[in-house]
């Protein structure tokens, strides 16, 4: 079910509120840090995870170490 959530300011950036249903069904709470990942979908908030993390730490760093191949397979 679609939810909404406002952007405010926070300094000089800018924050979202999330209501307090999408914090439980994340299992989150204030002060937590959420991955943010986008898709052909959309965007999607994940909880932080450390194992996650490192995987996503070695693909960065494969797809810098492989930037020609992976531009010559793409195409």
């Amino acid at each position: 079910m679609p939810t909404t959530a406002k952007i405010i300011s926070v300094g000089n950036s800018a924050g979202i509120i999330l209501p307090k249903e999408t914090l439980a069904r994340l299992n989150v709470q204030k002060g937590d840090i959420l991955y943010i990942t986008e898709s052909a979908q959309g965007i999607r908030l994940m909880p932080y995870d450390q194992e996650f993390a490192a995987q996503m730490e070695a693909a960065r760093e494969v797809m810098r170490e492989n930037r020609d191949v992976l531009q010559r397979l793409a195409e």
